[in-house]
């Protein structure tokens, strides 16, 4: 929606909500000058019940007597029952930006009679006036020569100017409906819907929300919004008279006009105008008129369009103008590759160079069909690359080699010499284990694991893990959500010390919410290598004695819809011993105030939990590995053991299975020259990341690893023989054991 309809549009609808609770039942001070008005009614949208005005039965003059219409008070929505907020009365007789206005004791002036309103039977309210004037100090209010009493005098509540909602009703003609299930107040104006709620700073035009710079509240069945906030949100105009002692606002009742165009117009096509229209006093829109329109601009250049709609009673709106940049003509872009030869070998490498262009630069994706590293068949083959720019233009090139019947390399020797870093080749698994094993020694450095993974999947509200701990921690949290409402996860950290206590956050690596295991494992793990390469998540929190905390906030960024994982690894150190409690409760819950309510899960008995010493291990290895086929298994519970450790809500010792949560720090000291070195899965799929030489290694780029037959290609030496070290963590959701497998390159040709 453009800025002038919104202006215009939400002006009335703004003044509305800032000023529209003039009871529906007043009584006039002199009755034989009272004029019959209808007030708007309020409908149930979504609970069917029998249709009720907005009433209020009882309204007060300025001398504080009261009177009234009948002895019987209306039924009332609940939406708009009274808080029983005290409120007192406001001058606002301060410059028109400011929030902060002070009341006064000064006494308004005797009221003039007031129009006795009366229910009515059709959807709208009487017409709408002009400007409206408000009287500080008082609920009386003016428009077209006749004086109303809304249902509560301005009001000042925490530094904020309220006035009352529901007069503006009875002044502009607005439907007014109330939902029974989100509780909302919903004002209606042409196609324009307005929703409020009691106690909220926010409401929303048309599904887009606001926020006021105070929250709406209920005050003797009168609902009150800020003054300013809403004015100052819709640039509404008003003027502030101190002598007189009067707000005077600008109520426009001209209908509004709008349009929108594509955000890119290219001469020649045609072009799209989308209207939108209305009219604040609920009139039909019966003529438009354009200037500068065009179905289509010939020529690049500037052009400016204006728009304008005549409601019924003959009004115009003010014309609203779009400026249009009309760009030439966007061409496809031109797909082009080339190779470096027009004929191979069987098994020769490929190189292919994209040569493709747009006019734009802005070619925003590239496929290719049939492009091998190389064919092992003889024959011609047919490789096509397909490029599209950023408005969806595409275009195709398809180029015709030819492989001759020699071979130049096997298709393993090809995969062991030319497969990129990160990517993967099939080769014989079962020859996998007759491989003789790197024979590794190593050692643990101080670290403690909390692996927080059963039960893995959670099906109801609870406490997933508790413990404490000092010095070097590091979190493992991997859970789903399966308790059919939207939950969140946090960490909840307690000083139970006599002195305060420092979290140091040192690394963070989250991922989440996904509905794939593997993949929030696999992003977790890979955000937290590089959190460690960047020196990125580092935060302190300090907790003072008794002072619990959210720590590791991450996790609850985002609420976990059903079937949902996140998964979480993080290095910490707390210079006192600290408690955690790991939580997953419903989304708009507050954790620190029901955290030591929640019940302790169970294990579920098929994933792990507890908490482990020693979770870093240090492999370093002088001998020589690469001159032929080896291996160094990890997770194997063989060569490399399972951590042994506790589960202290369930009272048991503790075996970590495949070791997740470990960090490896292997170190190869002599590699030999022309080595691959690769990553082979062998209890099932594996999808995660390494850390080799202080890089960033995919395993398996953009695809898992299958075991036994699958590895991918994490380093390969050169001509000289090098050391090489390797950073690894076994990725959540993939599984384990996994080998490195060092393989002697074949000959170059």
């Amino acid at each position: 929606m453009n800025l002038k309809k919104k202006l215009s549009i939400l002006t009335a609808l703004a003044v509305f909500q800032a000023f529209a609770a003039i009871p529906a039942n007043a009584l006039a001070a002199d009755q034989s000058d009272s004029t019959p008005v209808n007030t708007a009614k309020v409908k149930s949208v979504e609970v069917i019940k029998k249709e009720q005005t907005i009433a209020e039965s009882e309204v007060k003059d300025q001398s504080g007597t009261q009177t009234s219409d009948n002895d019987t008070t209306e039924e009332t929505n609940p939406e708009l029952e009274s808080s029983g907020t005290d409120v007192t009365p406001v001058d606002p007789a301060a410059p028109a930006d400011s929030e902060d206005t002070e009341g006064t004791e000064e006494e308004s002036p005797a009221p003039t009679p007031v129009e006795v309103e009366q229910p009515s039977t059709s959807g709208h309210s009487g017409t709408a006036g002009g400007d409206l004037t408000l009287y500080m100090n008082s609920n009386k209010m003016v428009q077209d020569g006749k004086t109303y009493l809304a249902g509560q005098p301005m009001a000042v509540k925490n530094g904020v100017s309220y006035v009352a909602i529901r007069a503006l009703v009875d002044r502009v003609g607005y439907d007014v409906k109330y939902d029974n299930t989100t509780k909302e107040t919903i004002i209606i104006s042409g196609e324009d819907e307005l929703r409020f709620k009691t106690n909220s700073k926010i409401y929303t035009v048309n599904g887009e929300a606001r926020t006021m710079k105070g929250a709406a509240y209920q005050q003797k069945n009168t609902f009150m919004v800020p003054l300013t906030s809403i004015t100052q949100a819709l640039n509404i105009t008003y003027t502030v008279n101190q002598s007189a002692k009067t707000v005077v606002l600008k109520l426009s009742t001209k209908p509004v006009a709008s349009f929108t165009v594509p955000k890119e117009v290219f001469a020649g096509d045609n072009v799209t105008y989308t209207t939108k229209y209305s009219s604040p006093k609920g009139l039909d829109i019966v003529d438009e008129r354009w200037t500068g329109r065009q179905d289509s601009f010939d020529q690049p250049g500037t052009y400016t369009v204006t728009y304008a709609v005549q409601d019924s009673s003959g009004q115009w709106s003010d014309p609203y103008s779009v400026t249009i940049q009309v760009q030439k003509p966007n061409l496809p872009p031109v797909a082009m590759f080339t190779t470096d030869k027009e004929e191979y070998k069987m098994g020769e490498k490929i190189t292919y160079i994209d040569q493709s262009t747009d006019d734009e630069n802005a070619i925003e994706t590239t496929e290719w069909d049939n492009n091998a590293l190389a064919f092992f068949v003889p024959g011609p083959k047919t490789i096509t690359i397909t490029v599209t720019d950023k408005h969806g233009l595409s275009d195709s090139y398809t180029k015709i080699i030819n492989i001759t019947g020699e071979t130049l390399y096997t298709l393993s020797d090809f995969n062991q010499l030319f497969t990129p870093v990160g990517g993967k080749f099939t080769f014989n698994g079962g020859e996998v284990p007759a491989m003789e094993k790197v024979p590794y020694t190593y050692y643990d450095e101080q670290s403690i694991l909390i692996r927080s993974n059963s039960p893995e999947t959670v099906n109801s509200e609870g406490i997933v893990y508790k413990e404490s701990s000092i010095g070097q921690t590091r979190f493992m949290i991997h859970h789903v959500n399966n308790t059919g409402k939207n939950v969140k996860m946090y960490v909840v950290a307690t000083n139970n010390n006599m002195y305060p206590a420092t979290l140091e956050q040192q690394n963070m690596g989250f991922a989440g919410p996904s509905p794939f295991a593997t993949v929030a494992g696999k992003l977790s793990i890979d955000r937290w290598f590089k959190s460690m390469q960047e020196g990125t998540g580092k935060l302190d929190v300090v907790l003072q004695p008794g002072e619990s905390k959210l720590v590791l906030t991450e996790l609850s960024a985002l609420p976990m819809k059903k079937g949902q994982v996140i998964s979480l690894y993080s290095d910490v150190f707390s210079d006192y011993r600290l408690d955690y409690n790991i939580i997953m409760i419903e989304e708009n819950k507050d954790p620190l105030e029901v955290w030591s309510t929640l019940p302790v899960l169970d294990r579920d008995g098929v994933h792990n939990r507890g908490t482990y010493p020693n979770a870093t291990r240090v492999i370093t290895y002088d001998q020589e590995v690469g001159s032929k086929p080896s291996r160094l298994p990890l997770g194997d519970n063989a060569s490399d053991p399972n951590l042994v450790g506790t589960d202290p809500m369930a009272y048991t010792d503790a075996s970590n299975a495949g070791n997740f949560g470990v960090l490896y720090k292997i170190t190869l000291n002599n590699v030999a020259p022309r080595t691959l070195i690769s990553f082979n899965p062998r209890g099932g799929k594996y999808s995660g990341v390494a850390l080799v030489n202080g890089q960033v290694v995919q395993i398996s780029e953009g695809k898992s690893l299958s075991a036994p037959n699958e590895q991918s290609v994490l380093y390969r030496t050169g001509s000289y023989g090098e050391s090489v070290t390797i950073l690894f963590s076994a990725a959540p959701g993939s599984n384990l054991p996994v080998n490195l497998l060092f393989t002697p390159l074949p000959a170059e040709k």
